[in-house]
């Protein structure tokens, strides 16, 4: 081979490998970071998050995640003033805002209903929601999913606030029911029970979700965000309900995974731990993964109209939207 065709081609080699080595960092450089605020600490209730980030799923859409676990309304603030495109909610909360003007819109269910639960000792002769007339109930405070999910049970069998004593004791649940400081308590189907029993309690537990469906845990992005990048709002949503379906289907996997992300899972009794993501699975499923159900929606403003929290009826159909949803 001549020199001059053998130096051309050297030339083109060295220039190929400069090209494959700068290539992983042009594409981390390309890469969108996005920061989503989760509304609660580290926990393994996130696992198809960490599932989609791990798995190359949110990269693939060009998105990187900072996880941000700050207050729920904090994300709701950020997301409605066009500061951060996304955030994690329960479902009262995109109702709530959007009554004070904040354009929110939620784009996908993620909790199919709300895991919301009373919990009592057994022996508290506590079997069913009418069982709840004229007790004494903690819940973190008269806010939030566990405050209207308790609102929806009572309504459910028609029992006013009034008939019931409601003591605000922060998230303290398992702390009050376990030392018996109160009869009743509200938390999260997949949390307080479970840790009661692993303390050795023996439980009733009355699930909201058999009394009413509500609106629940999902995704919000705000009408600016959809009008104006919609591709991305795609991409989001698609990423996050293959991280979903991955941790459906390989829970174990998805627990491993977990392990990066939550710091305290690897000092933690596992079985309470795969117990809690084997039960928040049980939410998640759905013939049609991220879809909401508008009797859901409808449910959710009725009880929060009932509750004075809603001052007039909202348009639900600008409240949440199917349309990121891939069809089945």
């Amino acid at each position: 081979m001549p020199k001059t065709i053998q130096y051309l081609a050297l030339v083109v080699l060295l220039i190929l490998s400069a090209c494959n080595v700068a290539s992983p960092a042009s594409t981390q450089e390309s890469l969108q970071t996005i920061r989503l605020p989760m509304g609660f600490i580290p926990n393994i209730q996130y696992a198809p998050f960490y599932v989609a980030v791990e798995r190359g799923y949110f990269a693939e859409a060009g998105i990187e995640i900072q996880f941000d676990y700050s207050f729920e309304t904090d994300g709701v603030a950020l997301v409605g003033a066009g500061e951060l495109p996304f955030a994690v909610v329960s479902g009262e909360q995109v109702l709530l805002a959007r009554a004070q003007d904040i354009p929110v819109v939620y784009i996908t269910a993620w909790f199919q209903d709300s895991p919301v639960a009373v919990v009592a000792k057994e022996g508290s002769q506590v079997h069913s929601a009418e069982d709840l007339l004229g007790r004494r109930i903690g819940l973190p405070g008269l806010f939030g999913a566990n405050y209207v999910g308790l609102r929806a049970m009572l309504n459910a069998v028609d029992i006013a606030e009034s008939d019931v004593t409601l003591d605000s004791i922060g998230f303290n649940q398992v702390e009050a029911l376990a030392s018996d400081q109160q009869d009743v308590i509200v938390g999260y189907i997949n949390n307080e029970p479970l840790q009661l029993r692993a303390q050795g309690y023996e439980v009733s537990v009355l699930a909201v979700a058999d009394y009413v469906q509500l609106a629940a845990n999902g995704l919000i992005s705000n009408e600016e965000t959809i009008a104006n990048d919609p591709e991305l709002v795609t991409a989001f949503v698609a990423a996050f309900l293959h991280g979903l379906e991955d941790a459906i289907a390989d829970p174990e996997a998805a627990y491993e995974i977990s392990k990066i992300y939550v710091e305290s899972l690897s000092e933690a009794d596992e079985s309470v731990q795969k117990e809690i993501l084997a039960l928040s699975i049980d939410f998640w499923q759905s013939d049609h993964l991220g879809a909401s159900d508008i009797l859901a929606w409808q449910n959710m403003q009725a009880v929060l109209l009932d509750m004075d929290l809603l001052p007039n009826p909202l348009d639900l159909g600008a409240a949440y939207t199917n349309d990121f949803i891939p069809s089945k």
